[in-house]
């Protein structure tokens, strides 16, 4: 007799919206997607963190114009204070809201855009459970250009051998990290080992806020990756 298949277990999800009407629309629509569970609503952002604190989700889908606190704000103490934080993913009505590069500096690990079908927010949601990104290259390019930029010399990007400033350049078009062992053509943990190095080397939180730093800096050019 075969066996059942083995099923990961469902990605808990907190919405952070203060807009009732898209908060309650958002939990419907994703509450009925394959592999994930609202466990919560918040309405702004103070809100936000301690639901966060004590319902322990996976996610938090973060809106970053609210009251009380900004979800900049939220993000930051959220990954700061907790000894086991979520992921956060920023929905944003606006490619260009400001406010997004501020987020992902802060450590949140992507960005949607609300008027996205729901399928895609629910894929990001799963993707970045997963220790992943959700990049958004051409848009994050054109947000960062927007944002006062310092010189490459800001970034010690000197200390990044060759191949990791290539994994970079590779992480900075979206591409996953099997993506791009398979464009290097090396294993999948020697890309993980680099990645790492990466991060640790530009102190970055995660591969996306590693990506914005070398936009900011200059050592990548908005438009690179589009």
């Amino acid at each position: 007799m075969p066996l059942p298949p083995v099923t990961s277990p469902a990605v808990t999800l907190l919405i952070a919206d203060d807009e009732e009407v898209t908060r309650s629309g958002l939990r419907m629509l994703l509450a009925a997607q394959p592999g994930i569970t609202v466990v919560g609503e918040a309405a702004d952002g103070v809100e936000a963190v301690e639901r966060a604190q004590s319902l322990r989700p996976d996610v938090v889908l973060m809106d970053v114009r609210m009251p009380r606190r900004n979800g900049i704000e939220a993000t930051r103490q959220l990954l700061a204070e907790a000894a086991d934080p979520p992921k956060v993913v920023v929905i944003t009505t606006f490619e260009n809201d400001g406010y997004v590069t501020a987020a992902l500096s802060a450590g949140a690990s992507g960005f949607v855009l609300k008027r996205l079908p729901v399928r895609q927010i629910a894929e990001a949601v799963r993707v970045v459970a997963a220790g992943e990104a959700v990049l958004f290259p051409a848009a994050l390019g054109r947000m960062v250009a927007a944002r006062p930029r310092g010189s490459a010399e800001a970034l010690p990007h000197a200390a990044l051998t060759g191949r990791e400033e290539e994994v970079l350049r590779l992480m900075a078009t979206g591409l996953s990290n099997p993506e791009i062992a398979e464009s290097l053509t090396v294993s999948l943990e020697t890309v993980k080992t680099h990645v790492g190095n990466v991060l640790t080397k530009l102190g970055a939180q995660n591969r996306t806020h590693a990506v914005v730093i070398a936009y900011e800096s200059g050592l990548m050019v908005p438009g690179f990756a589009g």
